[in-house]
């Protein structure tokens, strides 16, 4: 957790832009939600040394945000479900996985066509907060020799808000530290974690004018 800290105590050099980016679509659509509810995770897939590490990470990123965790939901019992998979065909044996992802079948064939490594899928309050994110890493591929800690980061940073599709397609959430000490959150996110939960701040936003005040926060909290 120290070093989550540390980096966001960095000075940003994020732009109004670049904070728009964030969040925006490739057709230029803005669209911001971050968690209201306590987030419950549970994980799928990995052996208890993994779980720890998993879990320690996703317990960093919601500190960072202020936010909390939580055993269980009251309404979904777990409202963060993490799968990790060697093969997209997994997912499709996964029991009941249809009541939660309907047409799962169809969804295991795109992503093995598309060879994907990741795919999330968000359910929001009727507020336009999120109200749950399913996740599904298929740990091969580009993944494949990525120390678990580092998957584990990442993933804990791209369920903390949605963001947009393109926010992480070119550079990566996290940093890696000198001399293979591995690696850390990018300061410029960690700030832009800690504003969007900022208690001012709205749960969600579809208007662009939602980044001018996200990055005035994030200049106020340096």
């Amino acid at each position: 957790m120290s070093e989550v800290e540390n980096m966001d105590s960095t000075v940003s050099n994020m732009t109004p832009e670049s904070v728009q980016a964030l969040f925006s679509a490739a057709d230029g659509t803005y669209r911001f939600a971050r968690w209201q509810r306590p987030i419950a995770p549970v994980v799928f897939g990995v052996d208890d040394a993994t779980l720890s590490v998993v879990k320690g990470a996703i317990e960093a990123v919601v500190t960072l945000a202020r936010h909390e965790t939580g055993e269980t939901d009251p309404e979904l019992g777990a409202n963060l479900m993490i799968f990790f998979l060697r093969d997209w065909q997994e997912l499709a044996e996964v029991p009941d996985l249809d009541r939660l992802i309907p047409e799962v079948a169809q969804l295991c064939e795109r992503l093995a066509a598309q060879d994907a490594n990741q795919y999330r899928l968000f359910r929001f309050e009727d507020n336009g907060a999120i109200q749950a994110c399913f996740s599904f890493i298929r740990v091969g591929g580009a993944l494949a020799d990525q120390p678990a800690s580092d998957i584990a980061l990442a993933e804990a940073v791209q369920m903390i808000l949605l963001w947009g599709e393109g926010a992480f397609a070119n550079q990566s959430p996290l940093a890696l530290l000198p001399d293979d000490k591995g690696a850390v959150l990018r300061p410029e996110i960690a700030q832009a974690i800690r504003a969007a939960y900022d208690p001012v701040m709205p749960v969600s936003a579809s208007d662009a004018a939602h980044a001018l005040r996200l990055f005035a926060r994030i200049g106020a909290s340096k």
